[in-house]
């Protein structure tokens, strides 16, 4: 389905948007990418809303990606005697793994995980964020704490630990069943929770083994310390800014966003901004000046992809939200201005052949009368190398396979193409020109620019660049054989 945007819209699937028709106007209307979240829906239920994607992508033609967003684990306290209770700025107030129902002083944090990473000085946050308490003494079993800000404290209230590394799995028993059900399910993308190390996705990728791409959600302050060596291991990125402004100064985030950004589109990976993007199209059929400003700054910032969560899972206006979204990023890639603020930020590294090519594709595709790069790609590096050069004409991402092309919805600017296998370059250009023709791209009368590699069919192999017309009949005249 040809957009008219080169960002990608993630919207999420819940109960407002749980049938074929609300998920085929939500394609139409500029979701590229559905995120299926395991935090809420049972097996059944994600099998179910997978297979109304797959047949929307097969009524409508058009590749789409599923992301499955795993839950990570979850620090909550226990349950209190009355319910909840009242927390005093100044107050003694103590966490421990005693399982009795809390009261004013105390309530179980059945996490020892905690305790066992805990010192005296650090922070705990309870209620996101709205309770902050401050740890005078710390053992084994107890945290006892200064209330620093209060506020109400209820049954089973989610707890963040900002200041320490936890010695805790990013994945935990749920997660690694929810895991695997979705990767045999055939999703495109696994969203990782909780990332605090390497490591972490090292072992997700492990469970995976190449049936889905890895994308790590940055969502802790450790994740940002080591966001270097968490880009290395991971397919794409999220910026998950609703706990990172939980666990950090909210004026922390904005800069994070823009540099975790520009890190990701120079290592050529697939990046989203997420959390609150629309958040008060919830309840409003439009959204504030704010919102529409945030979305715009992701755009501006050369993100892949925004995401919708509540606004299209269980908001009372999906497709409002999901055609704001859309509206504003066809707007903001009209201006002028944003053209300059990406080609500004363009300092990718090209240090190989692949690297090359696209480069020579951008600038030959932006100084001539290029309608489309048209690239063959199987694993989908050729298309991101091409995406991360973020050049002014459509990228047509031509594929065998369908799982690439799924995966490459999450790709700025790929407009993903399946085609079949092939085994001679001028059968790859002949295809890419009634593609381009196809799509809406080009005619016949005009020129594209294909790149792909030789020998096909194997991985990081891009090393060939050619300008060729739009009409079949000139390309076997040229080059006949």
């Amino acid at each position: 389905m040809k957009r008219t945007r080169n960002v990608k819209i993630v919207a999420t699937l819940g109960p407002a948007s749980d049938n074929y028709d609300m998920i085929r106007t939500l394609h139409e209307r500029g979701a590229d990418v559905f995120r299926l979240n395991c935090s809420h829906g049972t097996h059944e239920e994600l099998a179910e809303r997978h297979r109304m994607i797959r047949k929307v992508e097969e009524d409508l033609n058009s590749p789409i990606g599923i992301l499955a967003d795993l839950q990570g684990p979850k620090l909550r306290v226990g349950a209190f005697a009355n319910g909840s209770e009242e927390l005093v700025e100044g107050a003694a107030f103590r966490f421990d793994l005693d399982p009795a129902e809390g009261s004013a002083t105390r309530v179980t944090l059945p996490h020892p995980e905690i305790f066992a990473a805990l010192a005296p000085g650090a922070t705990l946050l309870v209620n996101d964020g709205k309770i902050r308490v401050k740890v005078d003494a710390c053992g084994a079993d107890f945290a006892d704490c200064t209330v620093v800000t209060g506020g109400t404290i209820s049954n089973r209230k989610g707890v963040n630990v900002p200041d320490v590394e936890l010695p805790l799995a990013a994945l935990s028993d749920k997660d690694r069943a929810d895991l695997d059900f979705v990767c045999e399910l055939g999703v495109d993308w696994v969203a990782l929770s909780f990332v605090q190390r390497p490591g972490d996705v090292e072992e997700a990728r492990e469970l995976i083994k190449g049936r889905a791409a890895v994308l790590s959600k940055i969502e802790k302050p450790n994740a940002v310390d080591r966001f270097d060596e968490i880009l290395k291991v991971s397919d794409g990125i999220m910026v998950a800014r609703g706990d990172l402004g939980v666990e950090l100064p909210v004026q922390n985030v904005p800069p994070i966003q823009k540099r975790l950004v520009r890190k990701c589109r120079t290592a050529a990976k697939p990046v989203i901004v997420a959390t609150q993007m629309l958040e008060s199209m919830i309840e409003s059929p439009m959204p504030t000046r704010a919102e529409v400003s945030d979305v715009a700054t992701a755009i501006y910032e050369g993100a892949d992809a925004v995401m919708l969560s509540a606004e299209s899972a269980a908001g009372q206006y999906p497709i409002e939200a999901v055609t704001t979204m859309n509206n504003v990023a066809t707007e903001v890639e009209q201006d002028p201005t944003y053209t300059q603020i990406i080609e500004a930020s363009r300092h990718a590294a090209r240090t190989t052949v692949a690297h090359g090519i696209v480069a020579a594709a951008r600038e030959i595709a932006e100084t001539t009368d290029i309608k489309a790069i048209c690239c063959y790609t199987q694993s989908g590096t050729t298309a991101l190398l091409t995406a991360r050069e973020r050049p002014r004409v459509p990228i047509l991402a031509l594929t065998p396979l369908k799982e690439t092309a799924r995966r490459l919805a999450l790709s700025w600017g790929t407009n993903c193409v399946i085609t079949g296998g092939l085994e001679r370059f001028k059968m790859a250009v002949v295809n890419a020109a009634r593609a381009a023709r196809e799509q809406g791209y080009a005619d016949k009368e005009d020129q594209i620019l294909v790149t792909a590699g030789v020998p096909f069919n194997v991985a990081g192999t891009t090393n060939i660049l050619r300008v060729a017309p739009c009409d079949e009949r000139l390309i076997y005249a040229t080059d006949p054989e």
